[in-house]
């Protein structure tokens, strides 16, 4: 039975789901929605189905620092297979291309360099990029070659882990935008093999870590999703935090900017501000004042 909305709960703060395989991002929000019978919630980075690992999902007033988590580094452990290139990448799609040939671990360690830093990536076919207002792979499943071009992406560092003759699995941290299904393709083309992800785990987005990660399981009743719900100003633990009194409490909520003083005034930038420990608002830091862009409506 569909709940009312106007019977949902006001639900705010972060819980940082470990989304099981086969499950789309946008059902795992669903289903959270719906143990916590939340009014409001949305993901921060979409998991392919066929991944595993940390999907952070942001209840109410923390769908709002949801671009901050977006925009965090992310960790991936994935394996590729060699021998075979599909049309999605994974191990989901039909086979485009073959090979016989396998690469040594030492060929693939000399490539490694070539994928690290800010690089030029093209999108995989099957992604979510929006072309003249539709899905790039809702135009492949529709026989339509989406014309993708490529794109900068920052990889801070791409290891080989394990390598056997027919895989290799590998650990990456990279920045937002980045496609780990890109990379096993870009790496079977560049050693002459072919490749795809067929296994692939988040394991970071942003402040959040695989160590702080629930299943759907270990949420069967109200004292274990008390416990998994975070705060909401978790979603920003990456920005300075400035501690202001009421009085300025309320100046932020108005939308006017407020003087920072003392020497743990930070410099130029974003930052949030918290007062008697609920964050007020978060926004940019100019000129030694603070301008509120996104003002949350929490009780103090």
């Amino acid at each position: 039975m569909k709940v009312r909305a106007s019977a949902r709960n006001d639900v705010h703060g972060w819980v940082v789901l470990d989304k099981p395989a086969g499950m789309t991002s946008t059902h795992a929000v669903s289903r959270l929605k719906r143990i916590f019978n939340a009014k409001k919630a949305g993901h921060a980075g979409t998991l392919d189905p066929l991944a595993t690992g940390i999907l952070p999902v942001a209840f109410g007033e923390a769908t709002k620092t949801v671009p901050f988590v977006q925009d965090g580094e992310k960790v991936y452990r994935f394996t590729v297979c060699w021998g075979a290139e599909t049309d999605t990448d994974d191990s989901d799609g039909k086979v485009a291309a073959h090979s016989n040939a396998r690469p040594a671990a030492a060929d693939i360690l000399a490539l490694l360099p070539r994928f690290t830093g800010t690089i030029q990536q093209l999108p995989p076919s099957y992604s979510a990029i929006k072309i003249n207002g539709e899905r790039a792979y809702d135009l492949a499943r529709g026989g339509q070659a989406p014309l993708l071009s490529p794109r900068p992406v920052t990889i801070l560092a791409l290891d080989l882990i394990n390598a056997r003759p027919d895989e290799a699995i590998f650990e990456a941290r990279c920045g937002k935008g980045t496609y780990v299904r890109a990379i096993a393709r870009d790496l079977g083309r560049n050693l002459g093999c072919y490749g795809h992800v067929s296994a692939l785990r988040r394991t970071r987005v942003g402040p959040f870590y695989e160590t702080d990660a629930v299943t759907l399981p270990d949420l069967d009743d109200a004292a274990s999703c008390a416990q998994a719900l975070r705060r909401v100003e978790a979603g920003l633990m990456a920005l300075p935090r400035v501690v202001v009194d009421r009085d300025s409490a309320a100046k932020l909520r108005r939308g006017q900017p407020i003087l920072l003083r003392g020497h743990d005034a930070p410099f130029d930038g974003f930052a949030y501000a918290a007062c008697c420990g609920v964050v007020i608002a978060v926004g940019a830091v100019e000129k030694g004042e603070l301008i509120p862009g996104r003002v949350f409506n929490l009780p103090l």
